[in-house]
């Protein structure tokens, strides 16, 4: 058989992603909920539909849509006779949120010490977020912070723990986004986590639990307030 035709009868590789043909709605959702947790779209603002179409670049349709997906989401509420805005967040949304966090990160701690699991992926997220600072790059520095939080739950080998935690993902993303943008010291941000990875590495779970402990409260010690007033 000569190389031409062995080529031509070679199997197709199965690592070829399909198309996705994604309805409309759902990319214009994708896109105002990236916006929103990222804070771009903050807490308060109006969504207007003329003007989001107009920006966007499609019809009304699927910018109504799209905000009901994210109103379902409980980002986005309506306000009678003004419209649909993004969901202000609250003192007590933000301290109840970061409550359950701290449970969730401190079983998520306590269970990656029991089951020696590797820390390759944390250490990489935290090289990721100091790399983030350095080049004062805030979306960067945000994704490797989610992405560290991410692992961690996932660390924990826990399947309802990890149902959990996407139930508040949203919010506390969102939360994450507004706090470190308020801040804007971001090497402060980055440098909060590498000594919760090297108390886990050096299997002291009192040390380990006090850090990620300190790390939840002090961000739900952010005022929301104070975001909103100085938009």
């Amino acid at each position: 058989m000569t190389d031409a035709k062995a080529a031509f009868d070679a199997p197709m590789p199965h690592d070829i992603a399909p198309i996705e043909n994604v309805p409309l709605r759902v990319q214009v959702a994708d896109q105002l909920r990236a916006a929103i947790l990222s804070g771009r779209l903050r807490p308060g603002t109006s969504l207007v539909e003329t003007a989001l179409a107009e920006q966007m670049k499609v019809s009304r349709a699927p910018i109504r849509e799209a905000i009901q997906i994210l109103e379902n989401d409980g980002l986005v509420e309506t306000i009678a006779y003004k419209g649909k805005r993004v969901k202000p967040l609250t003192a007590r949304e933000v301290a109840e949120t970061y409550s359950l966090r701290e449970v969730f990160e401190v079983m998520a701690v306590r269970r990656i010490l029991e089951n020696n699991a590797p820390l390759d992926a944390l250490r990489t997220h935290c090289d990721e977020m100091t790399a983030a600072a350095k080049a004062d790059n805030f979306a960067r520095l945000v994704a490797a912070d989610e992405a560290f939080h991410h692992a961690l739950i996932r660390l924990a080998d826990h399947d309802l723990l990890a149902a959990s935690w996407r139930n508040l993902y949203l919010r506390i993303h969102q939360i994450m986004a507004l706090r470190n943008r308020d801040e804007r010291n971001l090497e402060e941000v980055a440098g909060n986590h590498p000594p919760i990875v090297q108390a886990i590495a050096d299997g002291d779970a009192d040390r380990a639990i006090s850090l990620i402990s300190d790390h939840t409260r002090a961000l739900a010690a952010f005022d929301p307030a104070g975001i909103v007033q100085a938009m």
